[in-house]
């Protein structure tokens, strides 16, 4: 299961609520993804709700073909948003911390522990086989990146 399926909406009673419509509470769902790309919904909420969650449409869900919305670009930019926080040397409880106050989101620290390791061994795995490859630069890269992630 992929870290973007644990992630949640933060108050999701509250917001179907405000919102009057039922949506589910994983913040990557298509149908929650599309009540806050379409944006049509989010003038039912509450300011600091529908501004974190207009952040979070903005930051994630604004790609440049539509259709992109369900090709996993969300996604992809989301995992790149949590690995440069914890390149930044925040812990896991640090990082749920961050998405909450940033995007109004929460996840279980240990679920964010074990996609940052999941993360460490698919990079040593890259290095090995660049490595294997004689691909000295991305060798050095996947070291590289690999050790930002493993600091802290």
């Amino acid at each position: 299961m992929a870290i973007t399926d644990k992630i949640y909406l933060k108050n999701h009673r509250q917001i179907v609520s405000q919102l009057d419509t039922s949506i589910p509470k994983g913040a990557f769902k298509g149908a929650t993804m599309e009540v806050l790309y379409s944006g049509d919904g989010l003038t039912k909420l509450d300011d600091a709700t529908r501004d974190r969650l207009l952040d979070f449409a903005t930051d994630f869900l604004d790609c440049e073909d539509p259709d992109d919305l369900y090709t996993g670009y969300p996604e992809r930019q989301f995992i790149r948003y949590l690995l440069e926080l914890r390149a930044q040397g925040l812990g896991p409880d640090a990082i749920v911390d961050v998405m909450t106050d940033d995007y109004m989101l929460y996840a279980y620290p240990g679920d964010v522990l074990s996609f940052l390791d999941q993360a460490v061994r698919r990079l040593e795995a890259v290095e090995s086989l660049a490595a294997v490859e004689g691909d000295q630069e991305m060798e050095r890269r996947a070291a590289e990146t690999r050790r930002a992630l493993s600091k802290g």
